[in-house]
Formats: C-alpha cells, structure tokens, sequence
C-alpha cells in the first residue's frame, strides 16, 4: 500500500513532443509499480481522472493522468495539428517512458487514440484496455451535442457561476453541485477578466473533421485486440447506445461490458466511485 501522504499530492511531470512543446502530467504512487494511464476527452483534462487515479494508486499501481495536446496544462500545436494520429503518437510517445506496459484507461477522444495504439500497434503495446463510454459505433446526437456544448460559448463567462450553468445544462441528468471550485481546473482567466475553456481553438475547428473510414478503423482495431478489454458505458450515455456495445462485443469477444447507472457520457465524473470500484475489479481480475 502507498502512503496517504504519496497519494495526497501528485508528482508533477513534463513530457516533451517532438513539435516543440510539451505535455502536462500528474503521477501517483510508486514509480516501479505496474502502470496505469488515463487518457482524458476531448475537452477535459487530466483533472477529471483525479479521482480513480487515486483510488487506483491506493491499491498498489503507479497511476498517471495526462492533459492531451491542446488541452489544460500541455501546449497546443503550433501548427494546429490535432487530427487523430498526432494524439496517437502522443500516446506512443507517452508510453515509451513507462518501465513495462500500461494499462490504458480512455475516455471518448481518449478512448480512440488508446484503442487505435492497442489495436494497430505491437502486441505488448499495452497490458489491458479500458474504453470509457466509446466504442467504434457512436450515436451522432450525442457527439453532435457535445459539439454544441463547446461551441457554445466562444467569448468564454464572466463568471465561475456561468461557465457551471452551461455544464449543468449539458449534464441534464444531474443537478448542478453546490461547491463550482474544482471549474477552475477547466478554465484559463484571461486579461480581460473572462474565464474561457482550456482547450485551443484550433482543436475546436477540427473536432469534426472525421474521416469517411474512421469508423471501419476503429472496427479494425477493435477486432484486431488480443489484450484484456473493459468496456465502460454511462447508463444515460447518448454517445454510445446499447447497440454500440453489442457491436463491439461482437469484435472483441473477450471483452468485458459495465453499464453504470446514473451515468452519462462523462462516466469517471458522474460516478467516480463506480467507476473506480469497476476498473480495480477489472485490475484485480487480471492479477489471479
């Protein structure tokens, strides 16, 4: 077990990429244990992984949660390049300076890139793979409105107060929390005294530039996986459908499934306790 003052506060690292900037990282636990990366969504940041990072290191692994390139404390790409492969190499990247394979843990964006570097890349890329409410199959409704979401306020709130009315809207399933403190890991306050949401502008102008195929290839990759896989969905995801998880059983066999009531897309933050009591009974499972 790790010391409570080791899980308290995390080690804060810096992960240089080759286009000249760098990604923000936070690391829990002991260094030479078995390692699990979080992979956050478009539009998150690391932050939203605090939680099951901890719990996880509680329990004896080296955790760490990465902001994505564009996003929170990592740089933004200077020259805007945010299609699917640059977070894919990123992850490559990433894994190169663990000691033994990860267990990737992602979410929607996240979700993709771990699932393409577990499904087309090595064999021992990866120890184990946990999709957060994604899958090749997603329901456009549901990514169109996330699409509205971030879209929707360009000239960012003038207050904390109003940047929690607009999560509150679009987490229609769960009241608005009293404490809004934790909506300063998402913002950035600027000089004109408006808080705006951590992301590049440029990654926005991408987000829906989805290639024809990226269907087929997520498709690919999911029967290509040989690893242990988990998939996690939110019960009143609009993303990924029940359909979409019968789909991807299909593919991947071996696969485990986890419906978590009274979650939604954002699984980890609707229901953290859940979702890390699942995951670790994951872990564990691969231990015996």
């Amino acid at each position: 077990m790790v010391a409570c003052s080791t899980l308290a506060v995390p080690e804060t690292l810096s992960i240089p990429i080759d286009e000249g900037f760098a990604l923000a990282a936070d690391a829990w636990g002991d260094p030479a244990a078995a390692p699990v990366l979080f992979l956050h969504g478009g539009g998150q940041t690391r932050h939203s992984w605090g939680g099951a990072a901890r719990i996880l290191a509680g329990r004896g692994y080296r955790t760490m949660t990465i902001d994505l390139r564009g996003h929170g404390e990592s740089g933004w790409s200077p020259s805007g390049n945010y299609g699917i492969d640059a977070f894919v190499d990123d992850l490559k990247l990433v894994r190169g300076t663990l000691s033994a394979p990860p267990v990737l843990v992602g979410a929607s964006l996240g979700g993709v890139a771990a699932l393409l570097a577990a499904g087309e890349g090595e064999p021992k890329f990866c120890k184990a793979l946990v999709l957060v409410d994604i899958a090749p199959r997603v329901e456009p409704r549901g990514v169109a409105r996330i699409g509205e979401f971030m879209r929707a306020n360009p000239d960012g709130f003038a207050s904390l107060e109003e940047a929690a009315d607009a999560v509150a809207t679009y987490r229609r399933h769960r009241s608005r929390p009293k404490d809004i403190s934790g909506l300063h890991k998402n913002l950035r306050l600027r000089e004109n005294g408006r808080y705006y949401w951590h992301w590049d502008p440029s990654f926005l102008a991408q987000r829906g530039n989805r290639t024809p195929h990226r269907e087929e290839r997520l498709r690919d990759a999911a029967a290509a996986l040989r690893v242990p896989t988990l998939l996690v969905r939110g019960k009143n995801s609009d993303v990924v459908s029940e359909q979409g998880v019968h789909e991807f059983l299909q593919l991947v066999p071996h696969g485990e499934y986890v419906d978590v009531s009274g979650a939604g897309h954002m699984v980890a933050g609707d229901r953290n306790d859940v979702f890390g009591d699942a995951v670790l009974a994951f872990l564990e499972k691969q231990e015996e």
